[in-house]
């Protein structure tokens, strides 16, 4: 299928095929000598539908009467190509049997003279395995069956038909005439014989007609300039007087003789009776496109064609759906074309002939067309897989989006814009179906309901022209004149008219209408590719290149990250985020951004070309504005410009072909016979001229070798099977699957196909895990000052949800029987129903880590058990999730937080016969080896922790666990206080909770908290007993199976240590041995942890017997207590973690600060006690008060007053809160509010120079040196540029509102 240059081999003709207009012109129709025979596609569509309904093969045969149980005139016969010229082609391969089913997608069909015989144009595309793309245009027509024997076997199929059903007709409702009936008055005996008479055939009454296509394959998507030549060759053969020339020099003409024409030019050549214009972009243009977009936007509607588009871009699985071939093909080459400087990476089949509707199952992204049988109901149609996909009702205007969906950035003003536009050309933004099909209702409006199959491939499905039928009727008169004036035309019924003066002045205004669409498709692709240029007008800037040539990029591409996501995320317009963090990991984008890196070495991609080229563009006009990074939407400026070229290039022919000519036929062949397509004489065919230079010149040659150089990617340098390696494996990393062969249905084909799912799916497996699993340690690395991060929250968000979407992929392929929208969560639900019926599994549930968390005081937190079933029960609590889809991805974030989601997986996948009664044998999970190793990848992800779970459902109740763990050896077995006990996370707090007397242990449900930040735990110190030494905190989330320590290690009660009753506690997350093990395995750094209780006790009650930090490391420690401060504000919003820890935890600020103020402090005397802290500050504040007498009016002294009243106040508010906060705490408050009100440098000074410090301090003391205090002051004031919120549980009741 692939070769490069031109090549001029036998039967190509001797004039270079790349240079050449049409590469083929292809008869199709019935062969005579075979007759008629059954559609063997039709039948292997039977049999697979059959397979994928779970039925039995015999079953499919009995039951193959949906095509055998109609009508003969509606079943679908086998067709043929009976012509093709030239013979072949040497890099592009005439494909027979891929032509013959695209042409007539559905067989041959017959018709009678009754029935409407409008001819019917269409277009298909055939994708070769290398990308490149070939094009095809069809007109259908119906031909009379000059064969006795055909219309004999006809009547004999009826009258065998009419034996077997009609004596069943009232009894069984399958039948078609009972459809009939019903649709009709019992009474109207007349209308039932007149209808019975259209769905029959009597040979000798009836006239029996077949479909024939003509068809032009070209290289270039000419669609217009085809489809008016092939009108004029169907005219000639149906016109009363013959053509002026023989057809085989038209035919010779347009494949030999008429060029391409070069980039930038028009081209006039002629067919039959009139010229045929066409024209081409420059090389600075949008790329060609020649599909009426007008069409697509009003067969959709504005709102929906962004949708979908939206789905393209993002690469979910996109099914079209009309009865119509060309409306599959105009949407699908319309909505490609709008992707510029992007193209679509994955399968990509517009029209999906019914021999591959199996090809629905296949678990990657895809672009196909279904062609939709009338009356068909969408519930009706089942689909493989619909947790991805995108499907789009053409007929009935009407789209379903996948869940999860994000909007295209600025999408409000980005449809203004289109609006706009389109409102100029005369279209309505919401499309004009309505419009467009009142030309078909008018025609079939009657017996619109009457026939029930329409199985009859790409001609038109209405049966009965009732225009014929009721020539001459005042009320349709009326009709029409009305049609004509609201603008509804019928255009199917004008290819077979005569050439009239009437219809003359119709092709001026056909003309007209033509430059329109032009214009309009033009305008509309530069309001989308603007999108784009303002999108990614820096995208240049956060390309990595990082390989010195192009042999070493591609051999390591694989291991490369080639783009730098999160800091071009970093820079986007909040709004954009949710749809460009998943737009820059598909595939699209990726091979964008290849395409960049290779422009190094070799010729840069024609769309990146012209993209490169409107970055330029702009940046001139705008010499880098800022504009560039908000979200102000900027509209096109190019329009006008855009359509003048068109214009200009259509006004003013730039070149002529040759005109069509007489050619050296043998005498007698040829003849015309009005209404029958002749009979071509091959010979002067199948060659081109000896000698035609004039459009072909050596540098054309040479470009057109470049192209297709470029195309298979053969690289300077690298071998051929190194290039080959390299090209399949690096540069299209993602896209194993190829394009679907159309013409080899055998199954070891399908096999072979299915096989390359599967080994599809286990690569993406392997990169989607590692990239969630590098990034994720780096991100984790950066906490510890080891690196840069180089993952955000979002792009976290949306790995997980590209693996949700993965899973769901695998588990629906080669799915036996579909059931709901999510095929993993039906099997989950199938494996829950066994399970619970098998009651003695449930009472051993297996176990999570360590069986018990125990203490030094023998307190232990029960063992959470770990079961599948039990956390799909958490999902289906879930009042919030509404679909199967919803509660699939739910689970699956669960288990990833929970560290369990191979585990899960590999326990739903033993129950093999349950695996074998869902999936074929052929399905992903059903091939051992690669399901180990889909595991193994999925096993990796354990390494990490996540909150996706718990981050995403915030709304929802979660049930809660703590425990509360005294240290026995020194404190009172049992108290006589009530305890309490209030826990914080990220997403708020319980509230005080009362903890039953001597009840260490406690269950509460509540709102997601979020991560767990603190505990407040305290008593009212009642009773003889009240003092109460607490090791810790342990609190578990019974969902997530998370679990908080908060390390405490002081006492509450009065009289002992600080004198405090209730104590603000910060936790930090545990992790089991065997996530201990994993991290060790990779390497990751351990976690930052929370205050431990050896340090408090050392540092803040004074009475710790551990080696004190010297001025040095507590100078050290402040300065990275600030720096951790600084950095978190640095980040994304979405990525600073708890601000809480960097305050109050271990190495915070208010740690820092302690060792500050205890180093030289005077220890406690023996025979006194302790003195802390705060003892000090409630000195100096004394002091302040009593300072009033100083009277100097000086700027600086007044300033100083002030920050002596403010810091007095917040003491005093301290002091007054109604809380039983200790001595240590109400430092640990002071610090916080501080910070927040940005006074702590100000206070710092007033402290070091209180007399207070004389007494309290010895000389050597920091707070007692000038150079270390201003040192101070300064590292502080870093601080005061960033807001700070603190955590309500941290400040609580302390109410410090400006002094007045």
């Amino acid at each position: 299928m692939s070769g490069s240059g031109a090549a001029s081999g036998p039967g190509s003709g001797s004039s270079p095929a790349a240079c050449r207009f049409a590469h083929y012109f292809v008869l199709c129709g019935i062969d005579a000598d075979s007759g008629l025979e059954p559609d063997e596609l039709a039948v292997l569509y039977q049999w697979l539908e059959a397979d994928r309904q779970g039925k039995s093969q015999d079953a499919a045969d009995t039951t193959s009467g949906e095509n055998f149980d109609q009508s003969p005139l509606r079943r679908t016969f086998k067709s043929k190509v009976l012509a093709h010229y030239p013979q072949n082609i040497e890099w592009n391969p005439f494909d027979q049997d891929a032509v013959n089913m695209l042409c007539m997608p559905k067989g041959l069909s017959f018709r009678t003279q009754t029935d409407s015989k409008d001819p019917q144009f269409h277009s298909f595309i055939i994708t070769r395995e290398d990308g490149s793309r070939t094009y095809g245009f069809v007109l259908t027509f119906y031909e009379e069956v000059t064969s006795k024997q055909i219309c004999t076997a006809m009547q004999t199929l009826y009258q065998m038909h009419n034996a077997e059903h009609y004596s069943s007709v009232y009894a069984s409702s399958s039948c078609s005439m009972d459809s009939l009936a019903s649709s009709i008055d019992e009474g109207d005996t007349a209308s039932l014989l007149k209808l019975q008479r259209y769905n029959s055939y009597d040979i000798s009454r009836d006239t029996l007609y077949v479909s024939k296509s003509i068809c032009l394959i070209t290289p270039l998507p000419f669609m217009q300039a085809c489809k008016k030549f092939l009108i004029q060759l169907y005219k000639a053969v149906t016109s009363q007087q013959p053509p002026p020339l023989p057809l085989e020099s038209y035919i010779h003409n347009i494949l030999y003789e008429v060029p391409l024409p070069p980039p930038g030019r028009s081209l006039k050549f002629y067919g039959v009776y009139e010229p045929v214009i066409c024209q081409r972009p420059g090389p600075n243009e949008l790329p060609l496109s020649d599909y009426p977009l007008r069409e697509a936007f009003e067969l959709l509607g504005l709102e929906n064609l962004v949708q979908v588009f939206t789905c393209v871009l993002l690469e979910m699985q996109i099914l079209l759906y009309s009865q119509d071939y060309q409306r599959l093909m105009t949407v699908a080459e319309g909505i490609t074309t709008l992707l510029f400087p992007f193209q679509w990476q994955h399968v990509y089949v517009p029209i999906l002939p019914a021999s591959l509707l199996h090809f629905l199952d296949a678990p990657v992204p895809y672009l196909m067309g279904l062609q939709s049988k009338e009356g068909t109901d969408r519930s009706k149609l089942e689909l493989p897989q619909e947790a991805n996909l995108c499907f789009v009702d053409i007929d009935n205007h009407f789209i379903e989006l996948p869940e999860e969906f994000p909007q295209f950035p600025n999408k409000v003003d980005f449809i203004q814009e289109l609006s706009e536009v389109v409102l100029q050309f005369g279209i309505p933004p919401e499309g004009s179906l309505h419009c467009s099909e009142s030309a078909t209702k008018l025609k079939n409006l009657v017996l619109k309901d009457l026939v029930i199959d329409k199985k009859n491939g790409n001609v038109s499905t209405n049966n009965i022209s009732m225009y014929e039928l009721l020539k001459g009727n005042e009320t349709i008169a009326r009709l029409q004149a009305l049609a004509e004036r609201t603008g509804v035309t019928v255009e199917k019924m004008d290819l077979s008219a005569s050439l009239s003066e009437k219809e003359k002045d119709l092709k001026l205004q056909c003309e007209e209408a033509e430059l329109r669409d032009y214009k309009l498709n033009v305008q509309l692709r530069e309001v989308f590719a603007n999108r784009f240029t303002q999108m990614f007008a820096d995208y240049e800037a956060f390309v990595i290149q990082t390989a010195q040539d192009m042999e070493s990029w591609l051999t390591s591409r694989e291991q490369m990250q080639n783009f730098d996501k999160a800091s071009f995320l970093s820079d986007q317009p909040e709004p954009y985020l949710p749809f460009l963090s998943r737009f820059i990991e598909t595939q699209m984008f990726a091979t964008f951004i290849d395409n960049k890196i290779m422009s190094q070495w070799e010729e840069k991609d024609p769309l990146l070309r012209v993209f490169d080229s409107r970055i330029e563009k702009i940046r001139l006009y705008n010499v880098r504005a800022p504009t560039m990074r908000t979200s102000i939407y900027q509209k096109c400026s190019t329009l006008k410009e855009a359509a003048q070229s068109i214009e200009q290039r259509l006004m003013k022919m730039d070149h002529t072909a040759i005109h069509p000519h007489l050619l050296d036929m043998k005498i007698g062949q040829g003849k015309y016979e009005r209404g029958f397509f002749p009979k071509l004489q091959s010979d002067v065919l199948a060659t081109g001229p000896a000698n035609n230079n004039r459009w072909v010149s050596r540098s054309a040659t040479t470009q057109r070798r470049k192209e297709r150089l470029r195309q298979h990617s053969e690289h300077i340098g690298l071998d051929n099977d190194l290039r080959e390696k390299y090209v399949q494996e690096a540069r299209s990393l993602g896209k194993n699957l190829r394009q679907p062969k159309l013409s080899d249905l055998s199954p070891a084909v399908i096999a072979q196909t299915n096989w390359k799912f599967v080994e599809g799916l286990l690569k993406e497996c392997r990169m989607k895990t590692k990239r969630m699993l590098v990034e994720k340690m780096g991100h984790e690395a950066v906490e510890l000052g080891h690196g840069e991060a180089n993952i955000t929250g979002l792009e976290e968000n949306t790995l997980i949800a590209s693996l949700c979407d993965l899973l769901e992929r695998i588990w629906s392929h080669g799915l036996q029987i579909k059931q709901g929208k999510s095929a993993l969560w039906s099997h989950l639900i199938q494996f829950q129903d066994r399970e619970e019926k098998q009651e003695h599994l449930a009472e051993s549930p297996v176990a999570l880590g360590p069986e018990r968390r125990k203490s030094d005081s023998g307190v232990m937190l029960p063992t959470l058990r770990v079961s599948l079933i039990q956390d799909m029960r958490h999902i289906q609590n879930m009042s919030e999730i509404k679909t199967d889809v919803g509660r699939a991805r739910a689970w699956i974030r669960l288990s990833l937080e929970k560290k369990l989601l191979s585990q899960h997986l590999k326990q739903l996948l033993s129950n093999q016969p349950l695996t074998k009664k869902l999936y074929k044998r052929y399905a992903f999970l059903r091939c051992e080896e690669e399901r180990e190793q889909f595991l193994y990848h999925l096993l990796s992800l354990n390494a990490v922790d996540y909150f996706c779970f718990t981050s995403v459902f915030t709304t929802i109740m979660i049930p809660y666990r703590s425990v509360i763990i005294p240290i026995k050896k020194l404190s009172n077995a049992i108290i006589t206080s009530n305890p309490w006990i209030c826990v914080a996370g990220e997403l708020g707090d319980t509230g005080v909770m009362q903890i039953p007397k001597n009840l260490l242990e406690m269950t509460f449900e509540c709102q997601n908290l979020g991560k767990l930040t603190t505990v407040q735990i305290g008593h009212d110190n009642s009773g003889l007993l009240a003092k109460w030494l607490v090791d810790c905190v342990m609190v578990r989330n019974e969902i997530t199976g998370h679990t908080y320590r908060f390390p405490c290690g002081r006492w509450l009660g009065k009289g002992i240590d600080d004198g405090s009753l209730e104590r603000i506690l910060i936790g930090e997350l545990m992790t089991t041995a065997s996530d201990e093990d994993l991290v060790k395995q990779c390497r990751t750094p351990p976690q930052q942890k929370s205050p431990t209780s050896a340090r408090r006790l050392s540092i803040t009650s004074l009475t710790g017997k551990t080696t004190k930090p010297n001025a040095g490391q507590i100078q050290e420690g402040i300065g990275e207590a600030v720096n951790n401060i600084v950095k978190h504000f640095h980040k994304p919003e979405k990525e600073r973690g708890s601000l809480t820890v960097l305050l109050c935890g271990e190495n915070g600020l208010v740690a820092a600060l302690e060792q500050v103020f205890h180093h030289g402090f005077k220890s406690a005397r023996i025979f006194h006690k302790n003195v802390f802290i705060w003892d000090f500050i409630e000195r100096a504040v004394a002091y302040f008060e009593n300072a009033d007498q100083i009277l100097d009016n000086e700027d600086d002294v007044l300033i100083q007053k002030s920050s002596c009243k403010t810091f007095c106040h917040y003491v005093h508010a301290i002091n007054t809160a109604p809380r039983n906060i200790g001595k240590d705490g109400k430092f640990q408050i002071l610090v916080c509010l501080g910070t927040r009100d940005r006074l702590l440098p100000q206070w710092i000074p007033l402290l070091a120079e209180c007399p207070a410090i004389t007494r309290m301090y010895e000389e050597s003391a920091l707070l007692r040196d000038c150079m270390t205090v201003n040192s101070l002051i300064r590292i502080l004031q870093t601080i005061q540029d960033f807001t700070i919120v603190l955590e309500g549980s941290l400040i609580k009741g302390v109410d410090v509102n400006p002094i007045v």
